[in-house]
């Protein structure tokens, strides 16, 4: 259920959530050469559009489940609400396999993933000012998760950077495995992690995390989370950047991502 007094949108940023909200519910595309935003200040409002029309809302007006990063610590950072019935966990899959196979992806894309879970809710006056080593001390606990990137444009990644944005970052869904206590001081430079696509050999990476440390983000995800007076709420999820990317994905293709001494999830497309 949508709030009953839905966020001011700025420019055509109103029309595109329209557009998009068609488009997510009808499994349809927009064409990216028909829209131009003039800058990020806009495609968060598209995005702010999407939770109201969706009532994706946790607390006030604030989603539970998020997705921030970027490909660098010298990047900008960029951050999405994602869709609660989209956020799916093992915890709640009886065969230990997490389904997507209903939601008919476009060209969907994995990405082994590491998710963060907050541990008390956190007001903007603290967010304004806090360092990523203070963010990192408000973590309850991590687990292993696999995005599914998957674009509402025609264009896909090719879309304008701004388009792919307020289109949630192109989330499509997100598995999220079994919930661990977090281990400050974990030495994630080391840290092993693989991907496979069905029985063909696995991917492996180790410490490629594109900011070195997946809780390196969370302050600036908590600034933008904050940013008009809202608080993030406990229990609050992000899932912090990709370590591996395998793209050339198909409906019924499972997916296991593994990191050592962590843990495993399995989704099916």
């Amino acid at each position: 259920m949508s709030k009953k007094n839905p966020r001011p949108l700025p420019g055509n940023s109103r029309l595109l959530a329209i557009n998009l909200a068609h488009a997510m519910s009808n499994r349809r595309h927009l064409k990216a050469q028909e829209w131009a935003l003039d800058d990020e200040a806009v495609a968060y409002a598209v995005q702010d559009g999407l939770v109201d029309m969706f009532g994706w809302y946790e607390d006030e007006y604030t989603p539970q489940y998020w997705k921030s990063g970027g490909p660098s610590r010298e990047a900008r950072l960029t951050h999405a609400p994602l869709p609660p019935e989209l956020v799916r966990q093992l915890a709640h899959a009886p065969d230990g396999v997490i389904d997507f196979s209903e939601l008919g992806l476009t060209a969907p894309v994995a990405e082994a993933e590491i998710a963060l879970r907050i541990g008390r809710p956190v007001a903007r006056w603290e967010a304004d000012t806090i360092t990523p080593a203070a963010a990192a001390a408000l973590i309850h606990s991590f687990t292993v998760s696999i995005e599914i990137v998957s674009s509402r444009w025609e264009e896909g990644s090719d879309a304008p950077a701004l388009l792919r944005l307020a289109d949630l970052q192109s989330n499509g869904a997100l598995a999220l495995g079994e919930w661990l206590p977090w281990q400050p001081g974990r030495d994630w430079s080391t840290q092993a992690c693989s991907l496979r696509v069905n029985d063909e050999a696995p991917q492996h990476a180790t410490g490629t995390h594109p900011l070195g440390d997946p809780a390196w983000g969370l302050a600036a995800w908590l600034k933008h989370v904050t940013r008009r007076g809202e608080t993030v709420p406990a229990g609050s999820v992000v899932t912090t950047g990709a370590w591996i990317v395998r793209k050339d994905l198909k409906a019924g293709d499972r997916i296991t991502v593994g990191f050592d001494d962590i843990g495993a999830v399995t989704t099916q497309l």
